[in-house]
């Protein structure tokens, strides 16, 4: 799954550990969400999509046409 995070998180000037932080998950996991060997939970997926004020299509896209 595709996905907008690590621009998201530069233009907020967050590294990968205060998002993590903000999230409650650890830096490895944003490492993982931003290069794509992860896809998030759902739960995760609008959890960052309300915390960057977006709909959870703005922050993430299928692959798949």
């Amino acid at each position: 799954m595709k996905n907008h995070l690590k621009v998201l998180r530069a233009e907020n000037n967050w590294t990968q550990a205060e998002l993590a932080n903000q999230l409650r998950v650890s830096r490895q996991t944003v490492n993982a969400l931003e290069t794509g060997k992860f896809d998030p939970s759902l739960k995760l997926a609008f959890q960052i999509a309300r915390l960057f004020r977006l709909g959870i299509e703005e922050v993430f896209q299928d692959e798949k046409p």
